[in-house]
């Protein structure tokens, strides 16, 4: 099935459920007791527009274009979730700096000088949020009372409302892993909630139980990987959930899962993914066709326009010197250099076994390495790993939004967190196998070569962090990797920027965790802050 047919459910499902007015810190309806009218419900196709809605909250801001919001008092721009997310995950690390730092929120961000009044923590908080509401109402909805009261008895439909809810229910337990992973808690709130309900505060480990016990009870009965229409979840992307959650609990609660995230990643390898035979055919207008992608973040430059991950970074990767926008599909000039790598994350790529490496997709010219003003756009290198045309070089039907799905989970991830649980003494996976997986990326990197294979000596801790820089940076993983190895607070490892110096500072602990919003603790007073903010 194309990309596009669910694309547009996101945008019927996004009008219907967004049609409710939210105020400035909950998502609510202006109606307490209903999202969405019995009239809507009786409209052809109403459960699968539903269930669109609640899938377009993670690339849409709004039912009317890529600047409208239903979030009120929220920018588009500071809210849209996978923005959100990259911002979060990658501007604050070692691998890029936003030019444009009159945006609001990106200074503080790329400097790691935020506070509580940060509004793209506003937005992240704010945004998943939503998508908790928004998977509440769907299950609300879809009980069997509800739809005995509507006379829904479609044997068909029934069977596939029951699957709608079990993928609902994993898109709220990504949510709250989410939260987890950015905020270490969140106000919790289920079906069984009355709409207005503030919510409790739960905290990691409380939320790491109930994400667990939650996607392991939905797993089995999810469609299994790849047979799903793209753009919905199945098997697979539960258990990448599951799988991330486990790689970083010895961070969220204190106690290493290793094994069960070896488990979780070979039934994903076993599921029938295969890496793509071209890196960068992974990030195209047409990656949808990718064979490695477990989930991604759909896009499109025509029918869910946004200013989401892929049109900010396809965009932003334009060269205020190259101007070269035609090459990577988009207008010449794009943004003017909003985007550039730290020397640090380019530096990744230094030695002659990365000469041919498809990953090292830098730009150099004749710029220099070093960011001493990041105000002047033309310092620093530049990155063409995302772009708006085809595998067969064909551009986007729209010069600023892209067609370019960013790619959530993928194949590549899988084997890197493998080799890592291996590395971390995680039962179920060996160390040979893990030189294998690795291997294997290196040698897709060359084009099938093994000229840049490793052997087992070279296999360490120190080479995996490196090595998922170089496989999955601007993926938003890297925050998440260099606290999982120790390297993201103190000093032992510094960047461009961090902590505000040029040549980066040690910064304490407490911003492992972002702090809770501002607005979100003043709207609900179960929350407390994190320390140090």
């Amino acid at each position: 099935m194309k990309k596009i047919n669910f694309k547009l459910v996101y945008l019927l499902g996004i009008l219907m459920l967004l049609n409710s007015c939210t105020d400035d810190l909950n998502v609510v309806p202006k109606d307490d007791d209903e999202f969405l009218s019995e009239a809507f419900f009786a409209q052809p196709d109403a459960y699968k527009r539903a269930l669109g809605g609640v899938y377009g909250n993670l690339s849409l801001t709004g039912a009317n274009g890529p600047t409208s919001s239903f979030l009120e008092g929220i920018d588009a721009g500071t809210s849209q979730y996978g923005r959100c997310l990259w911002y979060l995950q990658d501007l604050t690390t070692d691998e890029v700096i936003w030019s444009y730092e009159n945006d609001p929120g990106t200074r503080e961000l790329q400097r790691n000088i935020w506070n509580a009044d940060n509004p793209i923590l506003l937005g992240m908080f704010s945004r998943v949020m939503a998508e908790v509401a928004f998977s509440n109402e769907f299950l609300k909805q879809t009980t069997p009372e509800k739809l005995s009261g509507r006379g829904v008895n479609d044997p068909a439909l029934l069977n596939e409302i029951v699957l709608y809810r079990k993928e609902v229910r994993v898109l709220r337990a990504m949510s709250y892993y989410n939260l987890l992973d950015l905020f270490g808690k969140a106000p919790f709130l289920t079906e069984s909630d009355p709409v207005n309900t503030a919510g409790p505060e739960y905290n990691r480990q409380q939320l790491f139980t109930f994400i667990e016990g939650e996607l392991n009870a939905l797993i089995p009965d999810l469609k299994a990987p790849r047979t799903n229409e793209y753009g919905r979840l199945d098997q697979a992307m539960a258990r990448m959930v599951l799988a991330k959650m486990y790689l970083n609990a010895e961070v969220y609660i204190g106690t290493p899962k290793y094994t069960e995230c070896v488990t979780q990643c070979n039934a994903i390898i076993a599921g029938g993914y295969t890496l793509n035979t071209n890196y960068l055919n992974n990030f195209k207008a047409d990656n949808h066709l990718s064979p490695e992608m477990i989930f991604s973040l759909q896009a499109d430059g025509n029918f869910t326009q946004n200013y989401g991950p892929t049109t900010v970074m396809i965009n932003g990767s334009v060269g205020s010197i190259e101007q070269n926008g035609a090459a990577i599909g988009v207008g010449s000039g794009g943004w003017g250099g909003a985007l550039r790598l730290r020397k640090q994350f380019v530096q990744k790529f230094d030695g002659t076994a990365f000469n041919s490496d498809a990953r090292k997709t830098i730009i150099a010219g004749a710029r220099n390495i070093d960011i001493l003003d990041i105000a002047n756009r033309d310092q620093g290198f530049i990155l063409s790993k995302f772009s708006n045309k085809t595998a067969a070089g064909v551009a986007g039907p729209n010069s600023t939004f892209v067609d370019t799905d960013f790619p959530l989970f993928r194949l590549a991830d899988v084997y890197l967190m493998y080799a890592e649980c291996a590395l971390r003494s995680g039962a179920g996976a060996t160390t040979g196998q893990a030189l294998t997986y690795v291997n294997s990326l290196r040698a897709r990197a060359n084009n099938g070569s093994t000229i840049a294979n490793i052997s087992s000596p070279d296999l360490t801790l120190d080479f995996i962090l490196d090595e998922r820089a170089r496989e999955l940076h601007w993926e938003s993983h890297r925050r998440q990797d260099l606290i999982r190895f120790g390297k993201y607070t103190g000093g032992s490892y510094n960047w461009a920027w961090k902590g505000n110096g040029t040549n980066g500072i040690a910064i304490s602990n407490n911003l492992k965790l972002f702090p809770i919003p501002a607005a979100s603790l003043a709207a609900n007073p179960n929350l407390t802050q994190n320390p140090g903010y």
